[in-house]
């Protein structure tokens, strides 16, 4: 009966992450909070971001105001820090639903002449000012001919006719939704007044409350009196009424003259309830469009892979049949014509080259495979949703290094098998296993760190934490892949159905190179993702948000399935032509994938990221690119090679060779 309610418990959650497919769930990572008329609400910055160079900066290297009680720096997790976001204070505050207008922030000094070049390349290079309220970005409006485009952050100013200006005035709009008592207690007629939802401020739980549902912003360009702000503090009133137009420019920043800063708010009741407040930033633009793609993409890959595997499931056990049905005499007549892949069955278990490193790259990869698939799933189910920042990447690392287990197991074991049993050296495979790719990474991260150093941005990861990576990685993922490795070497090996000659019987010459066939066999499972993979890459270098993790799931699902059938499909081949050097081969076959995966980043930054600026940021995303397809080849090539493996096992194993 238990294993029964499980049971249902998995199809409860399998269904309910194919019905949330195209959106995922909402489980953010935080409670809602009411807040009381007149409760202060505090605006927090982020770092500054542009889709021209993909360097963060800190919002404070600008000569910005900053607030009274001095910045700190707000709570941040792992993956925050990683991925560049460097959340602190800010001086913009104001109570709930209280409009106010014409407030002063502040005056900065006279700019020097490192802040007014800083300020012109800033604005050149389009970078973003990001503000956050209740854990909302704020989120900005644009009319483009009969079209309202959306984007988060506004830009720091604009250039026009040779002339800077900075945007040195904001109207804010906050959008709240009226508490509601939806108290738990009361809907299940308990009786008990316990309230769900916290109270931010002073207001108590019978006092009128709401809660923001969305945060929008509108920059403009002002022209302020100098003279008239002399005797003003922060959040005093300013002296004349401020118009906002975001279509006009009027005051130009120049060197050794100070900035003015000011803004307004007002409050608008919306119909937006809590739980939906992040609607506005997961819509994609062209969702029909992607919707289509992706639906058409499946379908027609799935049509693929499905004839590719009737077909040569068919040819296989029409071969194996053939030979079954024969009598004693037949076989042995047979056996001094057998042509094609049965000719080969003293050497098809032969130990490949480079063991130790084919081990290794399928451990790693099926730790990177086992990661992607856990973290896309726990995504899809809504738990690591946006508005917990750097959740993803945090459960990413945790997810790693915990199927450091899976990896060192894997590896181990296909070790013992490539030698018959013999455990001795699986100390030394797991050592590779745990070292091969986070090697790679390490070193790849510490030179685009280098060059993220030299430029001062907040993608920079600080030593402090570069230390704590390196502590994760020996302390807990090092000895992980070893535990692993131990249950491996402990394990009993796979068994070759048949024996393997002393000596090794030579390859007849081919028509066509066997490793152009293996490279463009990567072609199948790189036309499964090159759609959902635009919308990756749009949403990692454009600044978006991606949020269909219920697609990424089943294409994720499908690209599984289609680099298990290409490998099939290319071991078998080889093999009919009596090329039993089918190991590495059977890797890059699905692995190959990363080439073309490589060549579109490629293309997507000539064609797409046409105005990325300078070499370094150019180097910053080759060298991300390279890090994204090492894994994807490590991962693919792993599946690819255990199908492979078990299917070589499956086929001699089936068949009575002498």
């Amino acid at each position: 009966m238990e294993s029964f309610c499980r049971f249902k418990i998995l199809l409860l959650l399998v269904f309910l992450t194919l019905l949330q497919m195209g959106h995922g769930f909402y489980l953010p990572g935080s409670y809602p909070h009411k807040y009381g008329v007149g409760d202060f609400l505090n605006v927090k910055v982020n770092s500054l971001t542009s889709i021209e160079t993909e360097m963060p900066f800190g919002y404070y290297s600008l000569p910005f105001c900053q607030p009274k009680e001095g910045v700190k720096d707000s709570a941040e997790n792992l993956g925050e820090l990683l991925m560049g976001d460097r959340i602190e204070n800010s001086p913009y505050r104001f109570k709930m639903y209280t409009n106010e207008t014409d407030i002063f922030l502040c005056q900065t000094k006279p700019l020097s002449g490192e802040e007014f070049k800083l300020l012109k390349e800033r604005i050149d290079e389009m970078y973003q000012v990001n503000l956050i309220l209740d854990n909302l970005p704020a989120i900005r409006y644009i009319k483009k001919d009969k079209y309202l485009l959306r984007s988060t952050g506004y830009p720091v100013g604009i250039k026009f006719k040779d002339a800077y200006y900075l945007f040195n005035h904001l109207k804010l709009t906050v959008l709240v939704h009226k508490y509601e008592e939806t108290n738990v207690a009361r809907v299940m007629g308990t009786g008990d007044a316990a309230e769900v939802i916290p109270t931010v401020g002073n207001s108590g739980s019978d006092a009128p409350g709401y809660m923001v549902v969305g945060f929008e912003v509108v920059p403009c360009n002002v022209q302020h009196n100098t003279n008239s702000l002399k005797n003003l503090k922060m959040y005093n009133n300013y002296p004349s009424p401020i118009q906002c137009d975001p279509t006009a420019v009027s005051a130009t920043i120049k060197e050794n003259e100070p900035v003015a800063f000011t803004y307004e708010v007002s409050f608008v009741e919306s119909d937006i309830k809590w739980p939906s407040r992040w609607d506005a930033y997961l819509k994609m633009e062209g969702s029909k469009v992607h919707w289509f793609s992706i639906l058409n993409s499946l379908m027609v890959i799935t049509f693929l892979a499905g004839i590719v595997l009737v077909i040569f499931l068919r040819t296989v056990r029409r071969d194996l049949a053939q030979y079954e049905e024969l009598d004693k005499e037949a076989q042995a007549q047979m056996n001094e014509e057998l042509s094609g892949w049965k000719l080969v069955v003293g050497d098809v278990f032969r130990a490949p080259s480079n063991p130790s490193l084919l081990c290794a790259m399928v451990g790693d990869g099926v730790q990177i495979l086992g990661m992607a698939i856990v973290t896309i799933l726990f995504a899809a189910l809504g738990f690591m949703s946006p508005a917990s920042r750097g959740t993803l990447i945090t459960g990413m690392l945790f997810f790693y290094m915990i199927l450091g287990i899976a990896a060192g197991y894997v590896a181990t074991r296909l070790w013992r098998t490539i030698f018959c049993g013999d455990h001795k050296g699986w100390v030394s495979v797991s050592w590779r296993v745990a070292c091969f790719f986070p090697g790679i990474a390490f070193l790849i991260l510490t030179t685009l760190n280098f060059l993220l150093w030299g430029s001062h941005s907040t993608g920079a990861i600080p030593f402090s934490l570069f230390v704590v990576l390196i502590l994760l990685w020996f302390c807990i993922s090092v000895p992980l892949t070893f535990v692993g490795g131990y249950f491996g070497a402990k394990a009993p090996h796979i068994e070759y159905p048949v024996r393997t000659n002393q000596i090794p019987r030579e390859i007849p010459p081919q028509k066509y190179p066997s490793w152009l066939l293996v490279l463009g066999a990567g072609t199948l499972p790189f036309g499964t993702l090159f759609i959902e993979l635009f919308f990756i890459m749009s949403s990692i270098w454009m600044g978006g948000v991606y949020y269909v993790f219920g697609f990424l799931l089943i294409v994720m699902i499908l690209l599984v399935v289609v680099c298990a059938e290409v490998s099939l499909v290319l071991t078998y081949m080889h093999l009919c032509v009596e090329d039993w050097k089918w190991w590495w081969k059977s890797f890059f076959a699905s692995g190959s994938v990363a080439i073309y995966i490589f060549l579109y980043s490629i293309n997507y930054l000539i064609f797409d990221l046409k105005s990325l600026s300078g070499p370094v940021s150019a180097t910053l995303y080759l060298g991300y690119s390279l890090f994204m397809v090492l894994a994807i080849m490590l991962a693919t090539g792993a599946v690819g090679f255990l199908s492979s493996f078990w299917f070589v096992h499956y086929l001699f194993s089936s068949v009575k060779l002498d």
